[in-house]
């Protein structure tokens, strides 16, 4: 008699696009499956791997996105497919999209929300959420429309966990892509309603310290997320002051290394620098806009910081069999640097953690960056599959 595990963890680092999906389903599936959810580079044909996706996992729902790098059992990789599915028996989830995003509108995304928990609700037999329900959400990562989308479905959603990332296309910052019955889709949202009985925790964890010496950003377009100003002062040449470094030698592993804060309720979240501009300008990964005071940050030791996350988890709901991970590229790009990467992945496996490499995390309603955001899903008891 075989047995069947509630969650069933795959990682195929097959480089042609249709075998990666056949060794991915090959490891994942499962006979009464409720939700399959992956994550790929785009540097496989995206067409061939959904067309593949779709044939394998026929009659059972499948969400998904593209990347900065991949998370999974194999540790931290590029251009390669992991993911997860989720039985029936243990998991009810509903899923549903939201398009269009650059029209987006707030009650519109509350009302999508609550529909959504409705439909998870209708699920049960009493008609009551069962007793544990969060949310993962995947969102276009260069749709500018995170902090919206995240805060119109936190609201609808009131105190249940909504933990997200921003989909990536391998630093390439030209096109990010949502899966969804089937296809990859731009400019949209994917949110997964997942309900169960076992023991489930929402976190997140960074590593940074910050400074005490204050700035303000004196000229933005904040709909395009760029700085031109920082306290009155072209915004790269200003940056590059605070942190002490020459203004030519900014990119990503400066950015990484020294990203910016700003305090919300209390609680300091990091907005991260994607580029500096040809005209001295940056741009940001997250919201950000003229008056905004913010700080410089100064990096912790990851490994550690990681390591203490993943305690308190295992603390508080025990091994878990599954952790959604969503972890900002920037944190990938700081780890590289500090070669740190092998000992942040060996944490990452032995915590069964699966996920990617993002352009920006969401959680509790708000989007962030240089952020680790999870959900933990506590040891599940083994079912007999007769």
């Amino acid at each position: 008699m075989a047995v069947q595990q509630n969650i069933r963890l795959g990682h195929s680092l097959l480089q042609d696009a249709r075998l990666a999906a056949r060794a991915f389903h090959d490891a994942v599936a499962q006979r009464d499956c409720s939700l399959v959810v992956f994550f790929c580079s785009t540097l496989y044909d995206l067409d061939a791997l959904a067309d593949e996706l779709a044939r394998l996992f026929d009659g059972v729902t499948v969400i998904g996105c593209t990347t900065a790098g991949e998370i999974g059992p194999a540790g931290y990789c590029r251009h390669s497919l992991s993911g997860a599915s989720f039985c029936r028996s243990a998991f009810s989830a509903v899923v549903g999209r939201l398009d269009g995003l650059q029209q987006f509108d707030m009650p519109a995304g509350q009302l999508f929300a609550n529909e959504l928990l409705a439909r998870l609700k209708a699920l049960s037999p009493s008609g009551n959420a069962p007793a544990h329900c969060f949310g993962l959400q995947l969102i276009d990562g260069l749709s500018v429309r995170e902090e919206t989308v995240s805060h119109a479905v936190q609201s609808a959603l009131g105190r249940l966990p909504v933990i997200g990332g921003s989909a990536g296309d391998d630093l390439e910052f030209s096109h990010t892509w949502v899966y969804h019955e089937g296809a990859f889709h731009a400019d949209c949202a994917v949110l997964a309603l997942i309900g169960t009985e076992l023991p489930v925790l929402a976190f997140k964890t960074q590593h940074f310290a910050t400074e005490d010496e204050r700035f303000v950003v004196t000229e933005a377009d904040a709909s395009r997320r760029i700085v031109h100003e920082i306290n009155g002062l072209p915004a790269a040449q200003e940056y590059a002051r605070l942190v002490g470094v020459a203004c030519e030698s900014l990119g990503p592993a400066q950015f990484a290394a020294h990203p910016v804060v700003v305090m919300i309720d209390g609680t300091d979240y990091v907005r991260s620098i994607q580029k500096v501009n040809a005209d001295g300008s940056l741009t940001f990964y997250c919201a950000i806009e003229e008056g905004l005071v913010l700080r410089v940050a100064r990096g912790q030791d990851m490994v550690s910081d990681l390591s203490r996350a993943l305690d308190s988890v295992r603390a508080q709901i025990g091994p878990p069999d599954f952790v959604f991970s969503c972890d900002c590229i920037l944190r990938r790009l700081e780890m590289d640097a500090g070669q740190q990467r092998d000992a942040v992945a060996d944490l990452l496996v032995r915590n069964n953690c699966v996920g990617f490499s993002t352009y920006g995390e969401q959680y509790g309603g708000v989007h962030v960056n240089q952020t680790l955001t999870g959900i933990a899903i506590g040891r599940s008891l083994e079912v007999e599959d007769v």
